[in-house]
Formats: C-alpha cells, sequence, structure tokens
C-alpha cells in the first residue's frame, strides 16, 4: 500500500509571474512542480461561493481543455465524460472568474455598431440608430456569465417563444436560454439525457452563432455565440454519433489515483468548506493574472496560423487513422493555435499538435460506418462482375 507522507506548508507565498499563458498552464496542470498557497484556518461560515479553479487537484487533461475552449472558442464545444464526483461541474463552474469582460449590447434587440458598419441604419431598431447617429455608445462592458440548461428544458425555454404583452392585443417573441447565452458559457450538465431535439438545436446555434426562431406570424433571429461545454456519466446512458461528433474535445475525467493528490484535494476542500471567501482571495493574485493571460492569448490567436506542412501532416494522421468527420482536423488544428497562442507564438508546430490529439480525436471512429462500408464495397465489387 502507498504510503502518504505528510504535505508541506509553503512559508512563502507562492510566484504568480509567468511570462506567457502556457507557463501557467503547465502549473496548473501539474507539468511544472509548484506549491499550493497556505491556507489560513478560519472556521467562520460565509455564502456559497463557486470553487476557485487553480484550488483544483490534479485533472490536467480537463483542465487543459477547459482553458484552450476559452482562448479559442472555435473549437467547437468541450465535452467532459467521466464518473460522479470527479470535478467536472466544480471545474467548469470556476471559470467564470477567470474571464475578461465582454462588450454587450445595451438594446433589448441586441443591436450592435457591426451591425450598422456591415448592413446599414436599417439593421438597428430606431432607438438605436438615434444613439448612434448622436454618436452615444450602444454597447458597454459586461462580466461573463454561467448559464447552465435545466434538464427538465423545454423547447420554448432553449430557442424562446411568443408571449403576450400585457395590456396589448399583440404579441413579441420571448428570448431563450439560447440568446441569454450569447458571449456567455452555456453549460449543459447530463447532456446525454437531453431529448434530442434540444441537443441538435443548441449543438446547430453554436455552430452557426445564430439561429432563426418563427412562431406563427412572428419571427426573429438572434445571435448565439457561446463557449459550449457538457458533461455526463457514461453510466447513465451515451450520446448518439452524430451528437458526439458535435463537440470538439473530449475529455475523459477520471478519478485521482495518486495518494498524494487525493489527500491534497480533500485538504483543500476542507479549507474552502471553513472560509470560501479567504480560499478564494488568496488564489486571487494567480486568478487575476490567468483571466489577463487568456486575453492575450485571445488576442494572439488572430495572428496564430498554421503551416500547411504541418496541416498535412495532421490530415496524414488523420486518414491513418481512418476518422471520415472533417470536424476531426478543424478542431485539433483549432486547439493547436489555441495552445500557441497560450504560449506567445504565431506558428503551430507538431508538439502543439500532439499536445492536443487526445482530445481531440479519441471517440471519432465509427465501427458501425467501417463494417456498413466494407459491406457496400462488397456488393459494388459484386455488380461490377455481373455487369462485366
Amino acid at each position: 500500500m502507498d504510503e502518504i507522507t505528510p504535505i508541506p506548508d509553503p512559508e512563502e507565498p507562492i510566484n504568480t509571474r509567468f511570462k506567457t499563458l502556457r507557463e501557467l498552464i503547465d502549473f496548473v496542470t501539474g507539468v511544472v512542480p509548484g506549491e499550493h498557497p497556505q491556507l489560513e484556518e478560519n472556521s467562520s461560515i460565509t455564502d456559497r461561493l463557486p470553487y476557485p479553479f487553480l484550488g483544483i487537484v490534479g485533472q490536467k487533461e480537463m483542465k487543459l481543455s477547459l482553458l484552450l475552449g476559452l482562448i479559442n472558442p472555435a473549437i467547437g464545444g468541450i465535452l467532459l465524460i467521466g464518473p460522479r464526483g470527479t470535478g467536472k461541474t466544480t471545474a467548469v463552474r470556476s471559470l467564470l472568474d477567470l474571464l475578461p469582460s465582454v462588450e454587450r449590447s445595451t438594446c433589448f434587440y441586441g443591436c450592435l455598431n457591426e451591425d450598422i458598419e456591415t448592413i446599414g441604419m436599417d439593421a438597428v431598431c430606431p432607438e438605436c440608430a438615434r444613439k448612434f447617429g448622436m454618436g452615444e455608445a450602444l454597447t458597454s462592458m459586461d462580466k461573463v456569465r454561467l448559464v447552465e440548461l435545466p434538464l427538465n428544458a423545454g423547447i420554448d425555454d432553449v430557442v424562446g417563444g411568443r408571449e403576450e404583452e400585457p395590456g396589448l392585443d399583440r404579441y413579441k417573441i420571448k428570448k431563450g436560454i439560447l440568446n441569454q447565452a450569447d458571449k456567455n458559457i452555456l453549460y449543459i450538465d447530463e447532456v446525454n439525457l437531453l431529448s434530442q431535439q434540444i441537443i441538435d438545436v443548441i449543438l446547430d446555434a453554436s455552430a452557426q452563432g445564430f439561429y432563426n426562431i418563427r412562431r406563427g406570424f412572428h419571427s426573429a433571429s438572434h445571435n448565439s455565440r457561446f463557449v459550449l461545454i457538457g458533461s455526463m456519466n457514461p453510466e447513465e446512458g451515451f450520446l448518439r454519433p452524430q451528437i458526439l461528433d458535435r463537440f470538439g474535445l473530449r475529455v475523459l475525467v477520471k478519478g485521482l489515483t495518486n495518494p498524494q493528490e487525493r489527500l491534497l484535494a480533500y485538504q483543500q476542500v476542507q479549507a474552502y468548506n471553513r472560509n470560501p471567501r479567504l480560499f478564494i482571495n488568496q488564489m486571487l493574485p494567480q486568478t487575476n493574472q490567468v483571466r489577463s493571460e487568456i486575453e492575450k492569448a485571445q488576442k494572439m490567436l488572430k495572428e496564430t496560423n498554421i503551416s500547411a506542412d504541418v496541416a498535412k501532416k495532421g490530415i496524414s494522421i488523420i486518414r491513418s487513422l481512418q476518422i471520415d468527420s472533417l470536424r476531426a482536423e478543424i478542431t485539433w488544428f483549432e486547439a493547436a493555435r489555441a495552445l500557441a497562442a497560450s504560449d506567445d507564438r504565431t506558428e503551430v508546430t507538431m508538439d502543439d499538435l500532439n499536445v492536443v490529439a487526445s482530445m481531440a480525436l479519441r471517440m471519432r471512429r465509427s465501427k458501425f460506418m467501417d463494417d456498413y462500408f466494407s459491406h457496400q464495397d462488397l456488393e459494388e465489387k459484386e455488380l461490377k462482375n455481373s455487369l462485366a
């Protein structure tokens, strides 16, 4: 039986100076060893607050995938797969403090300056057209929020429905959860238990960045640009292959096997339960550093490219694995771009592809389709021989 040695308490505050987000990713995922900050004893009870991301022990792949998803939403969503009690929901809820503020429309209809610049004044409501003409702002900075989809949500809850305006003999289109998730994080726990219709709508809206709704004579178009994160326990059922294919990164979240890590996880949770605010505040310098570096990486991403040679090598690997879906290389290359940007680089290397390969390429092959096409190839040969 493994012997559990005491975990030393650091005497000095942890060094929070990281030159790039890649260095910080290496630290929080355990690639670079480091010490967790010493937490003071305090038994006071405070309001329940989200557990901090930097307080999560182990789970290297899960933490890396979530950070990459924040840097580059084009990855196409993240699916966390694992048993109960492995920190999937805790990790997702801890992301809010890592996100920089975003620019949002202050208008009920979601009017933006970019609408006027691309389409013209007819693209915005009269009030926003007036504001734009007067030089007033149509947007303001707002904090990113976590929007969780209830398991019992109906289709009208998700996309919106028609509601009657009080005192008026008219209706308007009510915004749904998808629109509320615009420029936020949309989290779907137990995604494998959702109805097929709802998950199809969510994935289509996520891929396009907008969706259209029609109720009777009323119609509307809403933005739905969000980071999609789902989690599931395979004991409770699997996702359909076509739904699984729409999630970019697939992360296997297993329980901690290292006794040291399990003990540290217990001690961290114990300290958090005693005083959540103190626990969070003592990690605040690191959290602020991560947020700053994520914002920097998001800007660097625009300049980060993958060369034709590296892309061809990646595609060759995909073909050797007999993966049919084109989403494989899209996800793989976009995740590698995010990783390179986090390291303050503008060129993707094969090392970047290797780091994210498992998350992007696992669970993409279909034995059913292999057998199906093998049968069809046999039938084609028989047809040709008969016609010869």
